[in-house]
């Protein structure tokens, strides 16, 4: 089996050591380099193989946002985990509008960084719970008046809303048809239907209409 091959890159030598370390201890995983210069990145991935890079948020000369946009623009098969202090709504949309496919706080343990890490090599999603709290007080696209009511709710089938649930717990495709009994098609029929009857395009614009209308 190939390892998910990693890219680290903070620039505080210490935590690039800790982090290595702790990724090298994660079955599966392969530690490819640690860049203590974000400008270096680029680089490095034009002569190496990488699947994800963990990037730090704040650096200096190139920061996360910046470095996710020339990432989705030079390599877009990598994906990004960023991995940050930082808990603000502002920095989290930019990081999300940014491209990034997950975005995990540094005050995670190992169990929770390996979730990520492998979730996203799956080609899903992660964001920890903080950051998903975060994500789902943001105003949607077409941000509406604050005295405005909000839009009734979409006529979902029993079996939509068991669906919408399932995806709020993270479960992939094929997890959500096990626990259903159904195939994974099935399951992906229903979500292709969820998403056109909410006006969304992922499982975050999905998640964010549950919250708000009461589903979970």
């Amino acid at each position: 089996m190939t390892p998910i091959r990693v890219l680290l890159t903070d620039d505080h030598e210490i935590i690039l050591d800790s982090l290595a370390l702790l990724l090298s201890r994660i079955e599966g995983v392969e530690v490819v380099g640690t860049l203590n210069d974000s400008r270096e990145v680029l680089d490095f991935l034009k002569t190496h193989d990488v699947d994800l890079l963990l990037s730090d948020m704040n650096m200096p000369h190139l920061d996360g946002i910046n470095l996710t946009l020339k990432i989705r623009q030079h390599f877009p098969n990598i994906r990004v985990l960023m991995l940050t202090v930082s808990e603000e709504a502002d920095s989290i949309r930019e990081a999300f509008r940014a491209g990034i496919s997950g975005y995990v706080m540094k005050k995670a343990g190992k169990a929770e960084l390996e979730k990520a890490v492998k979730t996203i090599a799956r080609g899903e999603k992660y964001f920890s719970e903080s950051v998903m709290t975060q994500l789902v007080a943001l105003p949607v696209a077409s941000v509406r008046p604050q005295d405005e009511a909000p839009a009734p709710l979409a006529p979902l089938t029993d079996r939509e809303i068991e669906i919408i649930r399932l995806v709020a717990q993270e479960l992939s495709t094929n997890a959500i048809a096990d626990k259903l009994f159904i195939s994974p098609g099935t399951v992906e029929t229903h979500r292709h239907n969820i998403l056109r009857k909410l006006g969304v395009k992922n499982s975050i614009g999905i998640i964010k209409y549950a919250v708000r209308h009461g589903l979970l």
